[in-house]
């Protein structure tokens, strides 16, 4: 397939970005540009609300196996220090 470019201004721009040697040939700049130009028109993901975002957390929170409180004495200084009374 041939392009043609009928604005002699992006045929400058073309060959001022390989002149300058950020591009190696006009593919290039073209495919940078059209990468470009897809990331701006595409479509944002759905915003969640905080309610989604709430009942998410609750989910992802009992997928996890119950694990039974420490008792007061499990967490005390005494028990975690024995050695410094």
């Amino acid at each position: 397939m041939n392009l043609e470019i009928h604005k002699p201004e992006l045929v400058q721009r073309v060959n001022a970005h390989i002149q300058n040697g950020r591009f190696h040939d006009a593919d290039e700049v073209l495919e940078k540009a059209l990468d470009a130009l897809e990331q701006a028109t595409a479509t944002p993901p759905p915003r969640t609300s905080g309610e989604e975002k709430a009942r998410a957390f609750v989910q992802w929170a009992q997928s996890h196996r119950y694990t039974a409180p420490l008792s007061d004495e499990a967490i005390s200084r005494a028990s975690l220090y024995p050695d410094r009374g």
